[in-house]
């Protein structure tokens, strides 16, 4: 081989070798820098470790879990490029109307007094065939009317969460039952979110559910010509976001042991900057479960190691305000960069 040809295998050799790195290990590598940092200062200024905690990083994963199932569902709807801020109302709404079914004879002011004490399967099927029902709605909009899916998802986020204080008229839903309350006891959130990225992992991954959608996010006109009936295939989307946002309010009921029309209040925005965070362009056609997880990490690593540091909570969301456009930009940038390659 000669000289000019091994200096140009060279960096043809690193090339190639980027191309094989994961995206999701830049990700990782940011939440490591992040946990590195709120340790350093830790030890600066609080004098305590950040990382050796074990209680304070059991109850930032805890409460990451219910963001991280509902992440999921908006990861793929962003893939197809879409959106759905109505994820955090359908929450709200899904844990009232779950947990009303969910309650114990023993409570005296049952929503339905004759329907209480029942198995934990059946809130758990309302609560998911409710959150299927919103997805539904929003799928059907979106792919059939033309709604572009931030109007179509915007009217879903004011409805449910007017059904959530209709329901009971603004009264919180409590006395559920210990089957249903197991849901949301040790460890059982972490292990459902999880599980649920496990599998939506594994169809975008691996099956045809996948490819249809990462090719609607990619190119729509060319996902039609290839023969995928696009407008079916965006309906089950948004039922998957809905059925796992209904899921993320079962999982919040049990755990509160009451259900709340507030609850789920900027779910949403947390989901979509989890979602962000690890790598989905906002674009379409690019994201991974995986990264979505790591995502999911950085935002309760952030928000935990605020608390930790007892920064205000108001400069919290300035903060991530700044991450969330900050990750933004660095998509559009990484998008201009793959164009030209």
């Amino acid at each position: 081989m000669t000289t000019k040809a091994a200096e140009g295998a060279a960096p043809l050799a690193t090339r190639q070798r980027r191309r094989r790195m994961p995206p999701e290990l830049s990700i990782f590598l940011v939440l490591v820098g992040i946990a590195l940092i709120y340790e350093a200062l830790g030890w600066m200024f609080i004098g305590q470790s950040f990382l050796l905690n074990s209680q304070r990083l059991t109850i930032m994963i805890l409460q990451v879990s219910v963001i991280g199932i509902i992440a999921v569902g908006v990861t793929q709807v962003i893939i197809t490029g879409g959106i759905d801020l109505s994820s955090g109302s359908v929450v709200g709404m899904t844990a009232m109307i779950a947990t009303s079914f969910a309650q114990s004879s023993t409570w005296g002011r049952a929503v339905f007094p004759s329907l209480t004490d029942l198995p934990a399967l059946v809130p758990i099927m309302i609560g998911l065939l409710i959150g299927a029902a919103a997805g539904l709605a929003n799928g059907a909009l979106i792919a059939y009317t033309k709604i572009p899916p931030f109007i179509a998802t915007l009217g879903m986020f004011v409805s449910a969460r007017g059904v959530a204080k209709w329901y009971t008229k603004g009264q919180p839903v409590s006395g559920i039952t210990e089957q249903f309350h197991f849901i949301g006891t040790k460890a059982w959130p972490v292990v459902v979110f999880l599980v649920v990225a496990l599998i939506f992992h594994i169809a975008l991954r691996y099956t045809r559910y996948g490819k249809f959608t990462y090719a609607i996010g990619a190119n729509p006109q060319a996902a039609r010509v290839s023969g995928i009936n696009i407008e079916a295939h965006l309906v089950k989307v948004y039922v998957i976001a809905g059925l796992l946002a209904g899921l993320a309010g079962i999982v919040t009921a049990a755990r509160a042991e009451t259900a709340q029309a507030s609850m789920g209040v900027g779910y949403e925005l947390d989901a979509i900057a989890a979602t962000v965070i690890g790598g989905t362009s906002l674009t379409g056609g690019v994201g991974r479960i995986t990264g979505t997880v790591i995502g999911t990490i950085i935002l309760g690593v952030m928000t935990s190691g605020f608390t930790f540091l007892r920064i205000d909570a108001y400069y919290q969301e300035i903060v991530k305000g700044f991450i969330i456009v900050a990750a933004v930009v660095i998509d559009v940038y990484r998008q201009k960069k793959r164009r030209k390659h």
